[in-house]
């Protein structure tokens, strides 16, 4: 039910999409050009020359869309986010449509300069485009979602669903459903045969029967689906749930007995017509990760040059005020557990380790030099690893890589601890930017970094670098 009523809700959203940036083009040109408003000194082009770069506006958009993650519908997203992948997905197909005239440009130059010409779009249209379809595809979702919250308010079309088990896999699907009121559904109740006659629910849906039940309780009930989330050892009552239902007309969805496993998102596959669940995907494949190591490469070239002459003056001080090497190799695990050497400025005595081994670092540890303390204070000891982002140890923005030491305590303490290995390792991440940094829970540093992993997204990223640098500049102001 769900799937399907997100393939119908993608596909508008694709076709509205394409319509509506084919519009805010041509709006962007009237405006522009026809409006009045914005003096003109080079002369009109021709509407046609426009509708020459129209097609790509309307493909693009889309494509940069899907790219973003703008159509993954995810449970309790917000206004806010829906915002930000629009802006970002608008971002990214204004720079594919400026890449595309140009491309088209440069192969017509020695051909015909008249079709080159004719696939010229001035740089304050593409600037007025991106403004126009940001304000109209956030307007339309925005109308969406109201128009399907007062379709539930009012009771119109809501799907009656009655869910078969009461245990920790059926509230989980209670709790699902009941988050996804924009699908119409409502769930009546339960039905189980180990709940021993107290009729006590969950949430105030109440437990109406035993499973034997089924039949008289859906058609009393006026049931359209049924869930089926038993545990693993009553999966033998599928069979007589299944034929009792297929007398009702009732849809039946088994949901598998495996969520105690899945951590990460799980994936259906087909094997010749074999359905295979596979357990803890990552969005982090493919196209993502070049996309993510591109930006990685770009951002941090920028940083090693705009930061070339801090850290210099860093490296001097300390090692004048200090005696040891300036930089500091310690050795961490990255993407699939494999180990790398992580680059710090030195911000503590030389040897500090020798005597006491591997121990964790506090922020009043009295093995910190007088200018390590002050590094450490605002993570500056951090800025050579910007040169194992350049090098693909390390990303930007990811989980904070941990030494092999505590990861072998960790792994047998900490249920999914090695799942944070699925992407690279960063310099910042969502629990660093939510405070779980240093010396704090390593329970809640992985409930963060696995919600980043699952969740991964361009805009995900931005908003962790941009609270970075908020935060850090907000720890300047304070010291």
């Amino acid at each position: 039910m769900v799937r399907r009523h997100n393939r119908l809700l993608v596909a508008f959203y694709v076709v509205s999409d394409a319509l509506l940036a084919a519009w805010a083009f041509l709006l962007a040109y009237g405006i522009r050009f026809e409006s009045g408003l914005i003096p003109v000194t080079r002369g009109y082009p021709p509407i046609e020359q426009y509708f020459n770069v129209l097609p790509f506006v309307a493909v693009l958009t889309p494509l940069a869309f899907q790219l973003q993650g703008v159509y993954r519908l995810r449970r309790g997203r917000s206004r806010i986010d829906d915002f930000f992948a629009v802006l970002i997905g608008s971002i990214l197909a204004v720079v594919f449509g400026v890449l595309s005239t140009l491309y088209v440009q440069a192969y017509y130059a020695s051909e015909d300069t008249r079709l080159r010409g004719a696939y010229q779009v001035s740089q304050l249209v593409w600037l007025l485009f991106l403004g126009l379809t940001v304000v109209l595809t956030y307007m339309s979702r925005a109308t969406v979602r109201e128009l399907l919250e007062r379709r539930w308010r009012a009771g119109i079309g809501l799907k009656r669903i009655l869910i078969a088990g009461t245990g920790d896999l059926g509230r989980m699907v209670a709790d699902r459903i009941l988050q996804h009121r924009e699908l119409g559904s409502q769930v009546i109740g339960f039905v189980d045969d180990r709940a021993g006659g107290d009729h006590l629910g969950y949430r105030g849906l109440p437990l109406l029967g035993t499973l034997a039940e089924v039949g008289d309780i859906a058609q009393r009930e006026r049931i359209d689906h049924l869930y089926v989330a038993l545990p693993l050892e009553e999966h033998t009552k599928l069979l007589d749930l299944v034929e009792i239902t297929s007398r009702e007309f009732i849809d039946v969805k088994v949901v598998p007995d495996l969520l105690q496993f899945i951590t990460l998102r799980a994936r259906l596959e087909d094997l010749d017509g074999l359905p295979i669940i596979s357990i803890n995907d990552v969005p982090l494949q493919g196209f993502n990760a070049w996309l993510k190591r591109a930006i990685d490469i770009v951002l941090s070239t920028a940083a090693c040059l705009v930061l070339a002459i801090p850290a210099a003056i860093i490296a001097a001080a300390v090692k004048l005020t200090s005696n040891g090497p300036v930089f500091y190799r310690q050795e961490r695990m990255g993407l699939d557990g494999k180990a790398f050497p992580v680059y710090k400025f030195r911000s503590m005595d030389a040897g500090a380790e020798d005597d006491s081994g591997p121990v964790w670092a506090r922020d009043d540890d009295p093995r910190a030099t007088p200018v390590g303390r002050l590094l450490r204070r605002f993570d500056l000891d951090e800025l050579p690893q910007f040169w194992n982002v350049l090098t693909g140890d390390m990303s930007i923005v990811g989980p904070r890589p941990e030494r092999p030491f505590f990861v072998e305590q960790f792994k047998h303490r900490i249920p999914q601890y090695m799942l944070r290995h699925k992407v690279k390792a960063g310099i910042t991440g969502w629990a660093q930017v939510n405070g779980w940094r240093g010396n704090t829970s390593i329970e809640k540093r992985i409930e963060y970094d696995l919600y980043y992993i699952e969740n991964w997204s361009v805009t995900l990223d931005i908003k962790i670098m941009w609270l970075t640098l908020v935060r850090g500049m907000l720890k300047s102001h304070h010291a």
